[in-house]
């Protein structure tokens, strides 16, 4: 089938990409820009938590960044960060466990900390790190409740230091190309979305713990939902509607929803339908208009995206890693001293519609207004 791109695809990326020209840049433009003087410091990072997003992702990506390196971590296993050091080449003396992290503050090898550590220890760490007055990032969901999003933030505002959230996804380029699609007069705008994401836990682990994780699948994984519509839309749901699936497994499902259901409504009468379990398997994103539609599928994954609109397939370039243009971006945010694409409020935002989301469920589906 003949492929087909639409036109203002080209001019939308250029402008929205600028982390991806960074990180696409050809051997023979490294070679120019080397020759023509020394280059800046690659900031460092410090990574809090060593589980399997930072083993499997996050490590990986710094090893491809052209602006900053892994310069540390902080870990509750000294054995773990022995081996991270060895491996990435930073001095032992960059390894911190909960206890000491403050002593970061005192480390100019490290300018960057990105929490990765559970959910409910998100604002404990991103606290700790403004107070050490290094910029943060941190991984999503931001935290369990909006209060903590809001400390988060304001700690960071206090210390002057900037805050950003890992939403990877607001720098791959079929989500951007969906975006677009959706400002271009050809098919946008957008006025019905729907999909998913689900995959099954088997066992007990800390996702399943409303203590630590908030909730279940809905801030895991649907929150990847929730936030592709603002992107799709441009704009902030005005109201929710929600149902929790019944349980099949309530002994491992104890105290968070094993499954729900949810609709976003937007001020220009556009609305979103989403789905997300632990019991399942979905990965989906759907977009439609009254000129045409747009479907990502696999769509929240790490890799492996296929687009198609009404109009044909469009072949679109993974990056080899999300994450990497993610962080690279946020490193050039820091040493330009420039807002990031992806601010503390972000976060809170999606935590403001993650909680109308259960309210309602909560209220056997009743409509909640949402007010970011």
């Amino acid at each position: 089938m003949k492929t087909t791109r639409l036109p203002s695809r080209r001019a939308f990326l250029e402008n929205l990409s600028l982390g991806a020209a960074a990180f696409a840049l050809s051997s023979a433009a490294r070679s120019q820009t080397a020759a023509a003087g020394p280059q800046p410091r690659k900031l460092g990072i410090a990574l809090v938590g060593l589980g399997n997003y930072s083993h499997g992702q996050l490590g990986p990506a710094l090893r491809l960044t052209q602006h900053c390196r892994l310069a540390g971590v902080v870990t509750g296993s000294r054995e773990k960060g022995l081996k991270w050091a060895k491996d990435f080449g930073f001095p032992e003396k960059n390894i911190y466990n909960y206890e000491t992290m403050a002593r970061v503050a005192d480390n100019p090898d490290i300018d960057i900390i990105y929490v990765v550590t559970p959910n409910a220890l998100h604002p404990p760490h991103v606290i700790a790190a403004a107070w050490a007055r290094k910029h943060v990032i941190c991984e999503k969901p931001m935290a369990n409740t909006v209060a903590d999003c809001n400390a988060m933030i304001t700690a960071c505002r206090l210390n002057n230091v900037k805050l950003s959230l890992g939403y990877r996804l607001e720098f791959e380029p079929h989500h951007l190309e969906m975006v677009s699609l959706g400002r271009d007069t050809e098919l946008g705008p957008y006025m019905k979305m729907s999909g998913g994401l689900a995959f099954t836990i088997r066992q007990r682990v800390w996702r399943v713990e409303k203590a630590m994780a908030g909730g279940g699948p809905l801030m895991d994984i649907g929150i990847y939902c929730l936030h592709a519509a603002c992107m799709a839309t441009g704009a902030n749901p005005i109201a929710v509607t929600a149902r929790e699936h019944p349980k099949t497994r309530p002994d491992l499902f104890r105290d968070v929803e094993e499954g729900i259901d949810w609709t976003m409504e937007f001020a220009n009468g556009a609305k979103a339908e989403f789905m997300t379990s632990y019991s399942g398997r979905m990965d989906q994103f759907r977009a439609e208009s009254a000129k045409g539609w747009i479907e990502i599928a696999p769509a929240f994954g790490y890799g492996g995206y296929k687009m198609t609109t009404s109009k044909g397939p469009l072949n679109i370039t993974a990056p080899q890693s999300q994450q990497a243009l993610q962080i690279d971006d946020f490193a050039l945010c820091v040493r330009e001293n420039r807002p990031t694409r992806v601010p503390g409020e972000m976060g809170r935002r999606d935590m403001v519609i993650i909680e109308a989301i259960y309210a309602s469920a909560a209220a056997g589906g009743e409509r909640v207004e949402v007010k970011v």
